[in-house]
């Protein structure tokens, strides 16, 4: 029989914490999901909702602060938005998510996989690694992963009026990234498993831009620790048909919002449709928000999370 991913991450990962996964195997010691009431999602927030790589980083310890007084559960932290990476500054976030009762969801990290240059790839390798240490440090049980591009077209925006696709490397194919992305993950993975880290990728833009790529990795890494970081807001064209195809494969959801209008584009989304998808597949983890709209955060953050609220009420 074939496993799904979803089956499994159920059955390979008793150390990653219940409320980022789905299923039996992550509400383990609670009540049968056929005899109970369907479960709570809980709502995060990533301090990337306050600092679009924009003017000076927005603290990590004011985003903290923020999601407790609004009535978030958690908090995904930007690796690239951290002031420094001591033990004294990942300790103090620890400890004020503790005293705040809010969960460390999850490290989003940038890194690529696609390049021709073997030191290159390994200087990823290698820095993935370093930040699943990050990660452990933290408390978080995921860490977002890219999967990588071209960059064959070199500008963002310009990327992003192409939809996230580019023209191949001149002198390779598509195969020859796809092989380099899988290969460098699965070097990744034996560290993974033995910090406890679930490598969730987001379908964001170069090899995962698509559903046919995202799961190209997918059933090339082969592992219950790999994952999907679903973002509803990166699906070019018709999204639904496409977070259906992902969701059994979630384990974070980006939940993306536009107030004052997009930075890079402005999705049109039926939130409450999206909510039933994923309860269709059994998506009981966290659902973050990512706000993308140029409208201030600290009005659009709140606000954001009433749509995510009555959504998934």
């Amino acid at each position: 029989m074939k496993l799904s991913r979803r089956t499994m991450l159920q059955q390979g990962t008793g150390l990653v914490g219940a409320a980022l996964l789905s299923g039996p195997a992550g509400a383990a010691g609670r009540a049968s999901t056929k005899t109970s009431a369907p479960p709570r999602h809980r709502l995060g927030v990533s301090t990337y909702s306050y600092w679009h790589f924009e003017g000076q980083k927005y603290p990590i310890d004011k985003v903290i602060d923020h999601a407790a007084r609004l009535g978030f559960d958690g908090v995904e932290i930007l690796h690239v938005q951290l002031p420094d990476e001591s033990s004294a500054t990942l300790n103090g976030y620890k400890r004020q998510a503790l005293a705040n009762s809010l969960d460390l969801i999850s490290l989003t990290i940038h890194q690529d996989f696609v390049s021709p240059d073997p030191a290159e790839r390994q200087k990823n390798i290698d820095h993935t690694k370093h930040c699943i240490d990050l990660a452990y440090e933290l408390g978080t049980p995921a860490i977002r992963l890219n999967s990588g591009r071209w960059k064959t077209i070199k500008s963002f925006d310009d990327l992003m009026k192409a939809g996230g696709k580019e023209p191949v490397l001149p002198g390779y194919t598509e195969d020859d990234g796809f092989k380099w992305c899988i290969d460098s993950i699965q070097e990744c993975i034996p560290a993974a498993e033995k910090a406890g880290i679930v490598l969730a990728m987001e379908n964001h833009w170069g090899l995962s831009a698509t559903v046919e790529g995202v799961m190209r990795i997918v059933s090339g890494v082969n592992s219950p620790w790999f994952g999907l970081t679903l973002d509803i807001g990166n699906l070019m064209g018709d999204p639904y048909p496409q977070i259906e195809k992902l969701a059994q494969h979630a384990v974070l959801v980006h939940f993306k919002t536009y107030f004052g209008g997009g930075v890079w584009y402005t999705h049109e989304i039926d939130y409450k449709r999206v909510a039933g998808i994923l309860r269709k597949a059994n998506y009981n983890g966290y659902v973050d928000l990512e706000m993308e709209g140029k409208e201030d955060a600290e009005t659009a953050v709140p606000k954001s999370l009433e749509v995510m609220r009555k959504a998934f009420a």
